[in-house]
């Protein structure tokens, strides 16, 4: 579906990813671990495009994207759905207008069949009723989910997630966790999910990737990694769990 073939990337003198490989399977949700600053964002970037890679390449359905032009790109964006970390709704819009924001930019839908689409995904998210606040009126967790919601309007094959759950609690967490299945078993769609927390990431992942070194370290199912003898992984799972 999505593969990343000894990629690397270098900010100025800092190589951040140093001969990255890496396979998304068609319908799974692949969480890719690692510490802050490890390169996790970048690769989500790098696969959305937003940023090229110095050298490598990456694959889509059999087809090497990695020197598309930009407007060829912009076409393929259509079908990712992007949750970013802080969510990035537009502060000047209401909810409905930034899950209603895709869909203008994108199709030729009527005002009344945005609207219904909007309330649709707003319902998917647990969201209904919040189509006139503004996001300063919102929680963190309610703006994850109102993003999720503009993230899905446009029914991606694939959704990118960056750090869904960082700095939610617990229940909040629990219920993006939720929903980032939701859209696996409803939709089919196939998940990248990045982030430094391993709870979360034991809760959504059918495989889970470890970044160390500008390299994927391992990969494996949930209780694959649990059962791994490497050291980096061994102390990154034992200081989360406190031990």
């Amino acid at each position: 579906m999505i593969e990343l073939v000894d990629i690397h990337k270098s900010f100025g003198n800092k190589q951040v990813l140093k001969g990255l490989t890496l396979s998304v399977i068609r319908g799974e949700t692949l969480v890719v671990l690692g510490r802050s600053g490890c390169g996790k964002s970048v690769l989500l970037k790098l696969i959305l495009g937003l940023m090229r890679q110095d050298s490598g390449k990456i694959i889509m359905d059999g087809e090497d994207i990695s020197q598309i032009s930009e407007e060829e790109m912009t076409k393929l964006r259509k079908k990712f759905g992007m949750l970013f970390q802080g969510g990035a709704l537009f502060d000047s819009l209401t909810v409905a207008e930034n899950v209603a924001y895709p869909l203008k930019e994108h199709t030729k839908m009527t005002r009344a069949e945005i609207k219904e689409k909007v309330a649709e995904k707003l319902a998917l998210m647990e969201m209904e009723g919040t189509e006139g606040l503004m996001p300063s009126d919102l929680s963190g967790g309610m703006r994850k989910r109102v993003a999720l919601a503009r993230a899905i309007a446009l029914e991606p094959e694939y959704i990118l997630y960056d750090e869904p759950t960082t700095g939610l609690d617990p229940i909040t967490a629990e219920r993006i966790n939720r929903l980032i299945r939701r859209m696996q078993t409803k939709f089919g769609v196939t998940s990248v999910v990045v982030t430094h927390e391993i709870y979360n990431a034991y809760m959504v992942a059918d495989r889970l990737a470890m970044i160390h070194e500008g390299k994927i370290l391992t990969s494996g199912t949930v209780e694959e990694i649990k059962k791994t003898e490497m050291p980096f992984v061994r102390e990154f799972i034992s200081n989360q769990a406190g031990e």
